[in-house]
């Protein structure tokens, strides 16, 4: 083949491309390492209704879990109706926490003037008595092999750092919704990029994805088989490794999702969901919403196990027994959903010979995460910081330290501390609602025009710099037939479904198609390299 033939084939290539990517790849399930199209594979892939975990063609399983995102998709409504409820009785809305301790890693870390960031604290005496400070503190007191700082402890199987209940303030988690704040800037940024660098292991987004994706099959049986799809390294990317990074990852992505789920336009000054700031922080980057389906089940896993623990919890709220009744029978809702989506093996993550010292490291620097959000400037985020780092950390204990005989409520009804428990089932209640708020989103996506589509995703190609990769980080079809073979199948799926889809499909594929044509002899604009890779 002459240069010229060959330049020409090159230039061709994207218009090729148009036809040539599998027919699920607009599910955002599909493909982990799929860079193009990304935004429409997050916002136009439709949720499962009904499964359970036994698919006969899953999208493909959650990675380094046992379960699949139709699983998470189908329980998540459900899910989310129950907790949302329960996050609202007595026991699980009223938390206690010392949002002013110094930041222990640096000395000036700002403070966010905006309103939106203050919170109002709740007057001791409206809590039940059981809760406040002062027999907190006596259950506290209890706790044995504490390792202290003041105002703060944690005993070595725990993974964060717990308040000692003799500081804080009380706050109703019901009158301080996590949404916008206005805290942004360098200061923010810091905390974020400080987080990050707690990743003991190194890893970044493309280094966790430099293994083979799973494929579309059904669940593995186990996790090791899990692993072993993955294309995992025990030496390069251990278990353990992509477990911490996905926990850091996911929770990032949640946030996010809730800040763009609830954003203050500052023109009109009212509340509402921001599609833009959506697309740009989460639907661009596919993967980041898998870890909040990773986190989602790690957490759901955490309930589960821990059932009988928190079945036999005494949630003595306002002394009213119909009140603790209702709490115990929306409870056992939640439990009941994670039993069945909570599937995550965390037997095999530990093991072998330096165990101990992988284990210790993993908690160590997951403890530094929860104190850098002493470091966080705003009141609302440092609250909510610190409640999601504690849930987290929980689930972690839950999973990588208690054995069934541990969680035996009968035998060690002091097992968590009632903060331990409150933060847990809120968080679970944060990654649920961010599922729901990416429907929300899909919902405003799918009411937009096409031109408005295709605005809104060229304003966030802008707004996020190009991303550096090899080009092993895209899976094609082995031959351009196969190719476009997929492609007719997926118009027939489609157009069965819809008419009026299936047009709008076409019509947007043609003029694609056009747009590659007139392009042929433009600049590719990559003159200068590719940008490096950015953070949420």
């Amino acid at each position: 083949m002459s240069s010229t033939s060959s330049w020409i084939l090159f230039r061709l290539l994207p218009i090729f491309q148009l036809f040539w990517f599998p027919a699920n790849a607009d599910s955002f399930l599909s493909n982990t390492l799929i860079r193009k199209n990304q935004v429409q594979s997050v916002l136009e892939h439709h949720p499962i209704d009904a499964s359970e975990c036994e698919n006969t063609k899953p999208t493909g399983p959650i990675d380094t879990t046992m379960c699949d995102y139709e699983t998470v998709e189908s329980v998540n409504s459900d899910l989310f109706s129950n907790i949302h409820e329960l996050v609202k009785m007595p026991f699980f809305k009223y938390f206690q926490v010392d949002l002013y301790r110094d930041c222990p890693f640096w000395d000036e870390y700002g403070s966010c003037n905006n309103p939106s960031c203050a919170i109002t604290t709740v007057d001791e005496s409206e809590v039940p008595l059981k809760w406040r400070a002062r027999a907190l503190s006596k259950v506290d007191a209890l706790v044995e092999d504490r390792h202290e700082l003041p105002g703060c402890y944690y005993r070595d199987s725990d993974f964060c750092w717990l308040d000692d209940n003799t500081e804080g303030d009380y706050y109703d988690l019901t009158l301080v919704p996590e949404r916008f704040t206005g805290y942004s800037g360098p200061e923010a940024h810091r905390i974020w990029r400080t987080i990050y660098e707690e990743n003991c292991f190194g890893l970044s987004e493309f280094s966790l994805m430099d293994g083979k994706a799973p494929a579309a099959v059904t669940l593995p049986e186990t996790m090791t088989d899990v692993l072993r799809e993955d294309g995992a390294d025990s030496n390069d990317q251990c278990l353990e490794k992509r477990v911490y990074y996905k926990v850091i990852s996911g929770l990032h992505a949640s946030i996010s999702t809730h800040i763009c789920a609830e954003y203050l336009n500052q023109t009109t000054g009212e509340w509402g969901p921001n599609l833009h700031c959506f697309v740009t922080r989460i639907a661009s980057h596919p993967e980041r919403l898998q870890y909040i389906y990773f986190n989602t089940v790690l957490l759901l896993r955490a309930v589960s196990r821990l059932g009988p623990y928190l079945s036999a919890y005494d949630y003595c709220s306002t002394g009213t027994r119909q009140d603790d009744v209702e709490t115990k029978e929306i409870l056992s809702n939640v439990i009941s959903i994670a039993q069945k989506a909570g599937r995550f093996d965390e037997s095999v993550l530990f093991r072998g010979e330096n165990a101990n010292v992988l284990k210790e490291e993993f908690k160590a620097h997951f403890r530094n995460v929860t104190r850098i959000m002493d470091c966080v400037g705003c009141d609302k985020c440092r609250l909510w910081g610190k409640i999601q780092t504690t849930g987290i950390a929980t689930a972690l204990k839950v999973l990588f330290e208690l054995d069934e005989k541990a969680l035996n409520p009968h035998s060690n009804a002091n097992l968590l501390q009632r903060a331990e428990v409150v933060a847990l089932l809120n968080t679970l209640h944060r990654f649920s609602e961010s599922l729901e708020a990416v429907n929300k989103f899909r919902q405003m996506w799918a009411d937009m025009s096409s031109t408005e589509s295709d605005q809104l995703i060229l304003e966030a190609e802008k707004a996020v710099k190009p991303i550096s990769h090899s080009s092993s980080d895209v899976r094609r079809p082995s031959s351009l037939f196969e190719a476009a073979r997929n492609r007719a199948a997926f118009f027939v799926q489609v157009c069965r479904k819809s008419t009026l889809e299936c047009v709008a499909r076409l019509l947007s594929f043609c003029s694609r198609g056009l747009s590659g044509v007139f392009s042929i002899l433009q600049s590719s604009g990559k003159e200068s390299g590719p940008g490096a890779y950015e953070e949420l």
